[in-house]
């Protein structure tokens, strides 16, 4: 890579340099590619299982919080029920002992307004049970779309990592390779670098000629522009998609 200077500091690092050193990164890069490729979208599709059984889980909770509150109100009209019901007991014993018809018609009509509390909390306990039923059916679906879910989860991070514990050491090695070229590659060249494989479909930034025409594109490259990539004096980009050009014979070191 970068020369020596007589007391053993780096020197600053030729183009041609400079450009191998691109095109080192380029090789690792891809390569790492690949293996992302290997791995497919599992890392996706495990995620995406991931939010959904989340989804699940907060939804059968909301549901079931509400299954709750509902219960509490069968619970209070239940309550409410025998609590008119006392109430009627204790009127009809009070009729007993009536004086005149005036008592009589008064207590009717609170044993009669207790009767309707009935009613009415009867009626909201029913309404209050069938939701509470249609609920339960919700709750039932969604933990077997939930069980459904954990079970792909569980299947395909067992695809996953058998994946990256085959490619683990591979990609240790390249990452690390990878940080090695990183650290002699100047910021703004390696800045650059990133932008345009961020760019680029396929993830190349940096491509040799061949054939006459750009690695990357495939179009045609004029021939006074082939010998300035084939001298590595400067840094040449293609003119039509953006990416670096070296010369083939970088593929040959």
């Amino acid at each position: 890579m970068a020369t020596k200077t007589k007391k053993g500091e780096p020197a600053e690092m030729s183009v041609a340099e400079k450009l191998s050193a691109l095109y080192q990164l380029q090789q690792v890069d891809s390569d790492i590619d690949k293996i992302k490729i290997l791995r497919g979208e599992l890392p996706l599709e495990v995620q995406d299982l991931e939010d959904d059984i989340a989804g699940l889980e907060t939804r059968i909770g909301n549901i079931e919080a509400e299954v709750s509150t509902l219960q509490e109100s069968i619970s209070k009209k239940n309550n409410e029920i025998v609590n008119s019901q006392g109430l009627i007991k204790k009127y009809e014993e009070q009729q007993n002992n009536v004086r005149n018809n005036r008592e009589f018609e008064s207590i009717s009509k609170e044993m009669e307004f207790q009767t309707l509390e009935i009613e009415l909390a009867e009626k909201r306990k029913k309404e209050f049970s069938e939701i509470v039923s249609g609920k339960d059916g919700l709750i039932n679906e969604s933990k077997a779309v939930l069980e459904e879910r954990q079970g792909d989860l569980t299947s395909k991070n067992g695809e996953l990592n058998e994946i990256i514990e085959d490619t683990k050491k591979e990609e240790e090695v390249l990452n690390k390779k990878r940080t090695q070229i990183h650290n002699i590659i100047e910021p703004r060249l390696f800045t650059a670098y990133e932008k345009i494989r961020n760019n680029a479909n396929n993830g190349l930034a940096v491509v040799t000629v061949e054939r006459d025409a750009c690695g990357g594109c495939f179009n045609k490259i004029p021939p006074q522009r082939q010998l300035d990539i084939a001298s590595r004096k400067k840094v040449i980009v293609c003119e039509y998609c953006g990416r670096i050009l070296v010369d083939s014979r970088e593929e040959e070191q």
